[in-house]
């Protein structure tokens, strides 16, 4: 079926998936992740409650109860999943696609990510068996967790008083917790969720989503701007001039909060990400750890290798005191605490980010391509035949370290597009780089 991704089940509603798939998808659930409960939360969009319906109906045919979150962040229900010992829960989002699209994202125990490999395959090929409910069927209890998640997200806090800040809450479920945790001196955009996503698509990392919170923060003269995805599992930060930063350099930033002298800790990064940030890191004590795209595996890397803290280029930022899993709100709340001790040292955002970064970077450029692998093939030999690169990563894609300068590309896992991303020491090796990959994707461009 075309809605299971990778890491998650995704795609527009009811094109792509309909409500009967999603019954059969809870039917089934329960019996892949051994559950007799199932946690389950939902986001805001005008057809999360249809899907709520149709999957709630699916787990109690099945025999299993439901304990339902009512709204609540995609984090949320991380958390709550191993707070509390559920073997399975679910989170109906489409995250940061548009609104005509929706989605579930499934947890097992402990919060551990089920992806495609972990368990969604079975489920789709399950799901073409029709379900024979069970004799006993179970019920639907609403639960409130709230509380208790607020006061987890309260350690976190810190003074912010320091920083004028402006934070865009895309219309998103960030809005259900933003002003209990930030305050009301922040100046807030978008702050009622709300399905349709009136103002603009929750997506950061679309340059036209951001323009809102760019005019903003020079306007309302801001230390820093702030921006949520739809389901708050990602956040992302403009400099007191507008400018966008690349979210990779908040992996380094986080060493401020979680470094603090010590050694050995362990911090793991994507393959997506500037060599700047282990550049930055590793003098503070950090031992860095490279891994695949996605949560489905950065999550379970994070804890497979016992790490502090983690983070990937498309702005999530994941947390071992927080089940190894990823939040944009508790990354916010120590980002911005970071931000503002600077602040107070007269070191603003943009001097902050220019401390770290000494690459040009190309930005990830997708090329919509007739045969990825052959092309990664021949951009690999291309480059290996010119010199073999210091360091070679093939797990997700290929990625080559050359003395001044790196490059990635890889299979995106959710859209028909093979990605890249280059860096250099100097804009003519990057330019040079970057043309040389054009050519080859180019003669496989797919119409």
């Amino acid at each position: 079926m075309k809605a299971f991704k990778a890491y998650d089940i995704r795609g527009k509603y009811p094109t792509d998936f309909n409500a009967d798939d999603v019954y059969r998808i809870g039917f089934y659930l329960p019996e892949l992740l051994g559950a007799s409960t199932v946690l389950v939360g939902r986001d805001i969009r005008c057809s999360s409650m249809e899907l709520f319906n149709a999957l709630t109906k699916g787990i109690t045919d099945a025999g299993a109860n439901v304990d339902s979150l009512g709204l609540a962040t995609t984090p949320q229900v991380y958390w709550v999943t191993a707070k509390y010992g559920y073997k399975a829960s679910v989170q109906i989002t489409a995250s940061h696609n548009a609104a005509e699209y929706n989605g579930l994202k499934v947890s097992g125990e402990a919060a551990k990510p089920i992806g495609y490999d972990d368990g969604l395959q079975w489920i789709e090929n399950q799901i073409i068996k029709k379900p024979i409910p069970a004799q006993h069927k179970g019920i639907i209890n609403e639960i409130d967790t709230q509380p208790e998640y607020l006061n987890f997200l309260f350690k976190y806090q810190t003074d912010l008083s320091a920083l004028n800040i402006t934070m865009d809450l895309s219309n998103g479920m960030a809005g259900l917790y933003a002003r209990k945790l930030f305050g009301n001196r922040v100046q807030y955009l978008f702050e009622v969720p709300d399905g349709t996503f009136p103002n603009h698509n929750p997506n950061p990392l679309e340059p036209e989503n951001i323009k809102d919170l760019q005019y903003h923060v020079i306007r309302n003269n801001s230390d820093v701007g702030v921006i949520f995805d739809g389901d708050a599992d990602r956040v992302m930060f403009i400099d007191e001039n507008g400018n966008f930063i690349s979210p990779d350099f908040m992996i380094a930033l986080l060493g401020h909060y979680f470094l603090d002298g010590k050694t050995g800790v362990k911090v793991l990064q994507d393959i997506r990400t500037s060599k700047a940030v282990g550049e930055y890191l590793t003098p503070m004590g950090a031992e860095m750890h490279m891994w695949r795209v996605g949560r489905a595996f950065a999550a379970q890397k994070l804890k497979a290798i016992d790490g502090l803290f983690g983070g990937e280029l498309a702005g999530h930022y994941y947390f071992k005191d927080f089940y190894y899993s990823d939040s944009g709100l508790l990354a916010a709340l120590i980002l911005l605490g970071i931000m503002a001790k600077m602040k107070k040292k007269g070191i603003t955002v943009s001097q902050a980010i220019q401390q770290i970064s000494s690459y040009y970077n190309s930005g990830e450029i997708n090329f919509r391509v007739s045969d990825k692998q052959q092309v990664m093939k021949e951009v690999k030999t291309h480059f290996f035949r010119i010199k073999a690169p210091n360091t070679f990563y093939d797990f997700d894609g290929y990625r080559m370290e050359y003395d001044d300068w790196w490059l990635n590309i890889r299979p995106s896992n959710t859209e028909p597009y093979l990605r890249f991303l280059a860096e250099a020491k100097s804009q003519e090796t990057l330019n040079r780089i970057v043309k040389q990959v054009e050519n080859i994707c180019f003669r496989y461009k797919e119409e």
